[in-house]
């Protein structure tokens, strides 16, 4: 596995004799081949949790449709990267066989970029999420003050995203990062995937902002409560709305605002 950072001396431009050490994050070229003989594209990443990403990449991209149809994945090291050689089910396999290629190369996955059309608003097969639990705005606070105690990394770079999983009371369980905030979402849903103690009501956390394709993701892994840190955009917004899913944007420590979904906040 590469290393996740690197230390770099760098100089102020106007004062080039009093150098400093800044960390800098690396991304390393990660190639995804299945069931060892169809590659499906490569992605620039912070090379950690490579397992999680690829679980989680199955799953948002409806490769799979639950984590059993995944068999293993076996990460082999590369002079310029490792592969990820992930092995489905055969009728998954069947699937992704019948799909058009896609031209994935060197980019985060976005679950968009390469595809051969794009999805409407209207296009998640799921039902509306039902309003099934609560949530106190006491537990997205606690969440929201933890987040960045979590970010090993982050503390380290202050230039990487992190993708968060807190429980109904607000206590983060999970947390992963990445420089591409796709990837850091992926990571988590993967993690999610594995980990069967994981309760499926919650509330996913974002250091960035919330855009459709990152919607699409949460819905595809069943997050109904989703607080990003920065603004959702429109179509990101309609998607949250249609699905019923709980939207809270724009969350800073002192103030958090509330897109859709307010039936699943307690009063």
């Amino acid at each position: 596995m590469g290393d996740l950072f690197h230390a770099l001396t760098v100089a102020p431009l106007d004062c080039p004799d009093a150098p400093t050490v800044l960390n800098v994050a690396d991304e390393v070229s990660v190639r995804l081949l299945f069931n060892g003989i169809l590659p499906h594209g490569v992605m620039m990443m912070t090379p950690d949790h490579l397992e999680d990403f690829a679980f989680g990449y199955c799953l948002t991209e409806e490769i799979v449709h639950s984590a059993d149809q995944i068999r293993s994945v076996v990460v082999a090291e590369g002079d310029d990267g490792p592969t990820l050689d992930v092995r489905i089910a055969g009728e998954c396999l069947a699937g992704l066989l019948r799909r058009r290629p896609r031209a994935q190369t060197g980019h985060s996955s976005c679950g968009l970029c390469g595809s051969d059309d794009v999805p409407s608003v209207h296009a998640a097969e799921t039902a509306p999420f039902p309003v099934a639990y609560t949530i106190a705005p006491a537990a997205v606070r606690r969440a929201l003050d933890d987040l960045e105690r979590w970010q090993d990394l982050n503390a380290r770079t202050r230039m990487v995203h992190a993708a968060a999983w807190a429980d109904r009371d607000g206590r983060i369980l999970l947390i992963r990062e990445d420089v591409g905030r796709h990837n850091a979402l992926d990571k988590l849903i993967g993690a999610r995937m594995r980990d069967a103690a994981i309760q499926t009501d919650g509330i996913c956390l974002l250091s960035s902002r919330y855009s459709f394709e990152m919607a699409l993701k949460t819905v595809r892994s069943g997050m109904a409560t989703v607080v990003a840190v920065s603004a959702p955009t429109y179509r990101a917004y309609q998607l949250a709305e249609r699905m019923n899913q709980t939207l809270i944007a724009i969350a800073r420590h002192d103030r958090q605002l509330v897109f859709c979904g307010g039936a699943r906040l307690a009063r």
